[in-house]
């Protein structure tokens, strides 16, 4: 007999505006809008899906996997990345339930660019994802349209033989 083991996992990244790349979230490119400053591609939406799919499989989080003083990341698909922690996830016995992030920016306007980031973060992951924008109303860093940040929680499972 087996029983189902649960793991919940959260996620955080945030990112300054002004990279000189373009602006990447989901893994969608946003037109005519300033990028983030980053190592890689800076998704800060990837990046926080990824660290919240790290912690509950107990892998290392994403800047250790991946790390910034590593020229073979640089300018790097984060959602590349992304596929990357998927198949370790995997490779340790776990698989994705789900997923719920929020991004928060004051700008662009992110709402027209939802569908096509849930759609490839549910293609990269292989599990339901929930995506979330929200402002902060002029409050902090990002309020004042200094970055954009994000936060995930991931739903991991695994099956457990139990002597019965």
């Amino acid at each position: 007999m087996s029983v189902p083991e649960l793991r919940v996992g959260l996620g955080f990244d945030v990112h300054a505006l002004g990279g000189d790349g373009p602006l990447v979230l989901g893994g969608v490119t946003i037109p005519d809008a300033v990028g983030l400053v980053g190592h890689s591609d800076a998704d800060v939406i990837a990046h926080a899906v990824a660290d919240a799919l790290l912690g509950p499989a107990g892998l290392p989080d994403l800047g250790t996997m991946f790390p910034a003083s590593d020229d073979a990341y640089r300018d790097a698909s984060s959602i590349g990345l992304l596929e990357a922690v998927v198949a370790r996830v995997r490779s340790v016995g776990w698989s994705i339930a789900n997923i719920d992030a929020v991004v928060a920016a004051e700008q662009p306007p992110l709402a027209t660019h939802l569908p096509a980031m849930v759609e490839t973060l549910t293609a990269a992951t292989g599990a339901f994802v929930a995506l979330k924008p929200k402002r902060t109303e002029g409050v902090g860093a990002v309020g004042r349209g200094e970055g954009i940040a994000a936060w995930a929680v991931a739903l991991l499972t695994r099956e457990l033989s139990t002597d019965a």
